[in-house]
């Protein structure tokens, strides 16, 4: 057992209005294979159907927030979950069944892979656009966004990152130390701008070819016009992030170092 965790992995799975998606989700989850390493945890956001009831049929972990904090507040919430019950590792997927659950077992593969330098990533990105991704179509204007972020990305930190907005991400103990933080995460759209950011600070990431497909039932967060607004709100998030690290200087590798001992002197494992 590690920690007060039951496995060494926690999926987590914020959830909005999703009944018609994650009971696919869920199953797939309850495979075997998947079972032995990992454990569960919905974080349903105030949704307004039958989400929290169809989770609660099932036996994982569910938080219920009385009021839609948004995607970011989800993830962390369950960042802090998995600080305090000791897990080692997190592997964070969407709801709606675009994440392929077969994908679980190779980011957890990667984040125990040593490299050259005898290390393990601290994040692993899934990636929708990469050579052995499944082919994932898209709209023109998410297109236009990819291309502005990778630029934005390459332009700072010098790394190519071909999916800066995935949200099927492997996490280590140590990436979701800092992220449970306070300000350390973006409460709302955490995507290129977090990516930005943990470059920026020294950690590893990975990227690896991902199975994903497109949402058959409900609504997507980025339907209608919110895809323009999120891509502007993202842009200045990053140019925040460029400024707050690389410009002002207000967060270092040195000062995150210490920060992140401190902190895991407080929830030893």
């Amino acid at each position: 057992m590690y920690g007060r965790g039951q496995k060494e992995v926690l999926i987590i799975i914020p959830a909005y209005n999703e009944e018609k998606n994650i009971t696919k989700v869920l199953d797939k989850l309850e495979q075997p294979e998947i079972q032995k390493f990992a454990d569960v945890l919905v974080m349903n956001d105030a949704s307004k159907d039958a989400t929290n009831w169809v989770v609660k049929d099932r036996n994982h972990t569910l938080v219920t927030h009385v009021f839609n904090l948004g995607y970011g507040s989800a993830l962390q919430l369950g960042y802090k979950y998995a600080i305090r019950r000791g897990y080692q590792y997190v592997i964070q997927m969407d709801a709606d069944g675009q994440h392929d659950v077969c994908n679980v077992a190779e980011i957890y593969g990667e984040l125990r892979k040593k490299d050259e330098n005898n290390r393990t990533p601290d994040i692993v990105l899934a990636s929708r656009f990469m050579p052995g991704s499944f082919d994932f179509e898209t709209t023109a204007v998410k297109k236009f966004a990819y291309r502005l972020f990778r630029s934005m990305i390459k332009m700072v930190t010098g790394r190519k990152i071909a999916d800066p907005t995935t949200g099927l991400q492997g996490l280590n103990r140590r990436t979701v130390l800092y992220y449970s933080q306070y300000g350390h995460f973006d409460d709302k759209y955490p995507d290129a701008n977090m990516i930005m950011q943990m470059l920026l600070l020294g950690f590893q990431i990975r990227e690896i070819p991902a199975v994903m497909h497109p949402r058959t039932r409900g609504f997507s967060m980025h339907s209608g016009i919110k895809p323009v607004i999120y891509m502007f709100r993202m842009f200045l998030s990053i140019l925040s992030v460029v400024f707050r690290i690389k410009v002002f200087k207000l967060e270092t590798e040195e000062k995150l170092s210490n920060e992140l001992y401190e902190k895991e002197e407080a929830n030893p494992i």
